[in-house]
């Protein structure tokens, strides 16, 4: 059952503020975590953080899983699934490439989604300008980013895209936030073991590593994933996929304060392109919305 004292405040936030919200606060804790990986590694970093979400939510909205049917069972699974993968991948990404390239890249999923769903010439068209956004921002003159990190990004985006349709198929169940709660732990039984020994190792070495990972799983899995799957159930994918472009301008922002990664003309001007593309699909959506409300009053 979820927390009535939850539900009903978020219900009444708008859907866009709710998915922005979320995307600021994955970005900025994937730039506190990316800090500790000295200490603990990617993998590591991966496991603590999924563990400890896991544990958070699943206290939190304590699912009910004795009614549910073989086919949330099923959602859950493919969510798990795409949370370990999307999760695991991007930290290795980060551990070779800076921030906003790797988000920047992990972006082609959404945008997909985003292109492939769309029914509109006036999204495709917000949804290109994402993409050109996307593209500057990814550029990289010298020739210095490594294939590896590439790689590892871009599988991020392929789960992603995955962890989108998954998420919002759930979002339909009664309990959506305890599938959330059961696919963060699916996805820790998955990635833990891939990462236990860097952790283990390093909290036995500085155990307020603990401390640091549980607010990283706060940041970057508990509230935003909650935040995304109440703004899922009114927002389309391909909406949601495009206000997902403020990504990489959140992840160099987050760079830039956290990591001290700075920002040149190429990057500001790749993040004024996301942000327009962002705030003309959400006025968009507003739009007919409005004019769908009206209609049905009419």
């Amino acid at each position: 059952m979820e927390p009535i004292l939850i539900r009903p405040p978020l219900d009444r936030v708008p859907s866009p503020v709710l998915a922005v919200a979320a995307i600021v606060s994955v970005q900025f804790g994937a730039a506190y975590a990316r800090s500790h990986f000295d200490a603990v590694g990617p993998t590591g970093a991966a496991a603590l953080r999924l563990a400890f979400g896991a544990l958070v939510l699943l206290v939190v909205f304590r699912p009910d899983v004795r009614r549910w049917r073989a086919a949330t069972w099923g959602g859950v699974a493919l969510l798990g699934i795409a949370l370990a993968g999307m999760n695991s991948l991007i930290y290795l990404a980060i551990d070779s490439i800076p921030l906003g390239v790797a988000v920047t890249l992990e972006f082609m999923g959404p945008l997909v989604v985003a292109l492939v769903q769309t029914r509109r010439w006036l999204d495709a068209a917000w949804a290109l300008l994402a993409f050109a956004g996307v593209v500057l921002l990814g550029l990289d003159s010298s020739g210095a980013i490594p294939l590896t990190g590439i790689a590892f990004a871009l599988g991020a985006g392929l789960f992603w895209a995955g962890y989108i349709l998954a998420n919002a198929r759930l979002g339909k169940n009664d309990d959506s936030m305890g599938g959330l709660a059961m696919a963060m732990l699916v996805a820790a039984v998955i990635v833990v073991p891939v990462g236990a020994a860097d952790a283990t190792r390093a909290v036995l070495a500085d155990p307020r590593l603990l401390g640091v990972f549980a607010v990283v799983a706060v940041l970057t899995s508990a509230l935003p994933y909650s935040l995304e799957m109440v703004a899922l159930r009114r927002l389309p994918t391909r909406v949601f996929g495009v206000l997902s472009s403020l990504g990489p301008a959140i992840a160099a922002l987050a760079g830039l304060i956290v990591l001290h990664q700075a920002l040149g003309i190429r990057e500001v001007t790749a993040l004024a392109l996301v942000t327009a593309a962002s705030v003309g699909v959400t006025v968009g959506a507003g739009r007919r919305r409005r004019a769908a409300d009206t209609a049905a009053v009419l």
